[in-house]
C-alpha cells in the first residue's frame, strides 16, 4: 500500500523534502515521505513534552495516509480506512509520534525546516535605533583565510557592515598580530587577541571592533587555568554589555579531554560569566563545541559518543549555561529550524547540508528582549565552520 505522511501547517513559507522510508503502523507497512514542513505551531509542537495526541487522516487507497494537525486547538479530522490503523496513530503522543517517525527516517523528519537566511532573516531596525551587530566566526586558522583569493575581509565588512567580529581558532601566535592587522578592514581600529603559549600554532581567539571598549579581558583570570594557557577567551567590556569571545574545548579523539572539558572547562566558563554579570549583561559568543539538541546536529542517533554530542557535554551545556540564565538566541528565534554551522571537510557535507551547529549567541536572560535578530550564513565559506550574526538593541 503506497501512503504519504503529511504534516498539515498554517504558514506560507514551507521546504518540500523528498523523502521516502517504510515503517509500520499495526499490521501496515506504510511507505513514508515528508511532503511539506512548515515552522512555528508544528515544530513547536513536536519539539514540546506535551501528550495530547495528534488528528489524523487515514486514507488507505494510497493517496494520502494521514495529516498531522498543527492547529493551535488540534482538532480532529473525518476519519477514513482501517479502524484499527487509526486508532493506533490517533492515540501516539506527541513523543511516541516522534520517535516512530526518527526510526523511519532520522533525523529529517522531525525536524525538516531548513533556516534560509534570505527569508527568515529580520528587517532591519528603524532608522535611528540604536543597537550593535555582531558577528562570530570559527575561522580555523586565520592566516590560511586572508590568502584565499575566493575571501576579501573587506567585502564581508561592506556586505554585513558589523560593528564587531568575534573570531576563534585564530592558530596565529603573538608575533604574527601586527602583520595580521594589516589585513583587517578600515574602520575597525580597535582588535585584541588572544594566543595559545601552551601550544603554538593552535586555539586562540579575538574581537575586532569599531567601537573602542571600556576595558578587556584575557583569559578568564584564573592562574594556570588551561583556557587562559590555550588562548581560548577574551572579553570586552561595553556600555551595557560585556562580549565573550570563546573557543571551547573540543572533548577530541577518543573523548580524551571529556573530563576536562566539563569538569573544568565549563563550570571555569560558567563561573566567569556569573561574575561577569553582578555588574552587566554578558554576550557570550563563539564556537561552544557542543551541538545541544538533537536537531542541532545532522545524524543524532549515529553520533551519541561523538565528541561535541554526548551526554556528558549536552548535560554539561544545560546545566553550566543556559540552566544559569543564559538564553540561546538562534533556537529562542528559531524553536524549530534546521540551521547548521559546521560541516567537516569530509564526504562534501556542505554541500549536502550534513552538519552541526556548534556556534552561539547566548545572552544574559535580562537582556534577551533587546535582540533583535539572530542569524547564521551559511553561503560564507573558507572555513569548516561559516559565521553568524546578532543584532541586539541597546
Amino acid at each position: 500500500m503506497n501512503k504519504v505522511l503529511q504534516f498539515g501547517l498554517h504558514s506560507s513559507k514551507f521546504l518540500a523534502v523528498p523523502l521516502r522510508r517504510s515503517l509500520r503502523f499495526g499490521s501496515s507497512i506504510v511507505s513514508v515521505s515528508v511532503r511539506v514542513v512548515g515552522t512555528t505551531s508544528f515544530n513547536k509542537r513536536l519539539m514540546s513534552n506535551a501528550t495530547t495526541p495528534f488528528s489524523i487522516n487515514n486514507n488507505t487507497k494510497g493517496k494520502e495516509m494521514m495529516k498531522v494537525a498543527a492547529a493551535t486547538d488540534h482538532n480532529c479530522h473525518k476519519m477514513v480506512g482501517s479502524k484499527d490503523d487509526q486508532k493506533e496513530i490517533e492515540a501516539m503522543t506527541v513523543q511516541e509520534l516522534r520517535a516512530t517517525l526518527r526510526q523511519a527516517y532520522a533525523p529529517f523528519l522531525c525536524y525538516c525546516f531548513a533556516y534560509n537566511p534570505k527569508t527568515m532573516r529580520l528587517p532591519p531596525l528603524p532608522e535611528g535605533t540604536k543597537s550593535v551587530k555582531i558577528m562570530t566566526w570559527n575561522v580555523n586558522g586565520l592566516r590560511a583565510l586572508l590568502k584565499l583569493e575566493s575571501f576579501s575581509a573587506l567585502q564581508l565588512a561592506q556586505r554585513e557592515n558589523f560593528d564587531v567580529l568575534c573570531l576563534q581558532e585564530t592558530k596565529i601566535q603573538v608575533k604574527d598580530v601586527e602583520e595580521v592587522k594589516k589585513a583587517l578592514s578600515d574602520g575597525y581600529d580597535h582588535s585584541f587577541w588572544s594566543c595559545s603559549v601552551s601550544k603554538l600554532g593552535y586555539s586562540g581567539t579575538a574581537i575586532i571592533s569599531r567601537i573602542k571598549p571600556l576595558s578587556v579581558r584575557y583569559g578568564t583570570g584564573l592562574s594556570g587555568s588551561d583556557h587562559d594557557m590555550e588562548g581560548r577567551i577574551v572579553t570586552t567590556e561595553f556600555d551595557s554589555f560585556y562580549l565573550i569571545s570563546t573557543y571551547v574545548p573540543n572533548s577530541g579523539d577518543g573523548l580524551k579531554r571529556l573530563s576536562y572539558r566539563i569538569e573544568e572547562g565549563d563550570r571555569t566558563l560558567s563561573k566567569y560569566i556569573k561574575e561577569l554579570e553582578k555588574t552587566k549583561p554578558v554576550v557570550l559568543t563563539g564556537d561552544l563545541n557542543c551541538a545541544h539538541e538533537e536537531i542541532d546536529i545532522y545524524n543524532p542517533a549515529g553520533n551519541k559518543r561523538s565528541a561535541g554530542f554526548t551526554i556528558e557535554e549536552r548535560q554539561s551545556f544545560r546545566e553550566n549555561f543556559l540552566d544559569k540564565g543564559l538564553v540561546d538566541t538562534f533556537r529562542k528565534q528559531h524553536p524549530g529550524v534546521v540551521g547548521y554551522t559546521y560541516w567537516g571537510y569530509r564526504h562534501g557535507t556542505r554541500k549536502t547540508n550534513k552538519g552541526w551547529r556548534l556556534d552561539y549567541f547566548l545572552v544574559s536572560e535580562s537582556i534577551v528582549a533587546n535582540v533583535h535578530d539572530s542569524y547564521i550564513l551559511p553561503d560564507i565559506n573558507g572555513s569548516d565552520h561559516c559565521p553568524i550574526g546578532l543584532i541586539l538593541k541597546l
